[in-house]
């Protein structure tokens, strides 16, 4: 007896074959490139890194935050200014040292203190004045100082210093302007006009003597700062 093997077509098992290993490659494939991806910006200073996947992450050292330029600074812009007009009302009392003749009153020094808003409590100074009368132009120039800061003044043309008397001994009255003309601390460049009245006296009778008296100055106005 004969037994038939029934043959195989083995042209059409290969296309088969081929058509399988075909499609899982496709598929293997176009897996990956489905899935649904993302894209994040990440920066590091002025480095700036894209980054796409299924799930981005920045690098390390990076972040999603964009960092925020720092303007330039002009320098033609403006400064703020902090210029002010401050009211100043100070009375200070202490002493005057003088030294005076026949035709000379010279102001060797004054060393005075007082209270007021601005915190200035001390005064120091000189002056000088040539007395053909019983009113005559008085020079002088001083500091006023106090919390770290100064101001520096002096008596401008209107400064007179009148004696009650024609001769010693005599009180004399000093009335006129105190121009500022500067400072130190906050008050450096200050500029300004106070409002002056003083007064002290002569108690020697003779002339050539030097003095330690008494001194009273009251200074009023505004000071004008930078």
């Amino acid at each position: 007896m004969r037994i038939k093997v029934k043959s195989v077509n083995t042209s059409k098992l290969v296309k088969v074959l081929v058509v399988l290993v075909t499609s899982a490659l496709y598929m293997a494939n176009i897996g990956p490139a489905d899935a649904a991806t993302k894209s994040i910006t990440c920066y590091k200073g002025t480095v700036v890194k894209k980054v796409t996947s299924a799930n981005p992450k920045c690098p390390a050292g990076y972040t999603t935050t964009k960092p925020v330029a720092k303007p330039v600074a002009s320098a033609s812009a403006p400064s703020k200014s902090t210029a002010a007009v401050i009211a100043f009302n100070g009375t200070f009392t202490g002493k005057i040292g003088l030294l005076w003749g026949d035709s000379y009153v010279q102001v060797t020094s004054v060393d005075a203190s007082g209270t007021n808003a601005l915190g200035l409590s001390d005064l120091a100074g000189i002056g000088s004045a040539a007395p053909a009368n019983q009113c005559d132009t008085f020079n002088g120039s001083g500091t006023i100082s106090g919390g770290g800061n100064s101001l520096k003044v002096a008596f401008d043309t209107s400064a007179k210093a009148c004696a009650e008397d024609a001769d010693a001994p005599t009180g004399i009255t000093i009335t006129g302007n105190a121009v500022i003309n500067g400072g130190t601390g906050k008050y450096a460049g200050a500029t300004g006009t106070l409002k002056v009245t003083g007064s002290f006296a002569i108690k020697s009778t003779a002339a050539g003597k030097s003095e330690s008296n008494a001194f009273k100055i009251t200074l009023s106005g505004n000071i004008n700062t930078k």
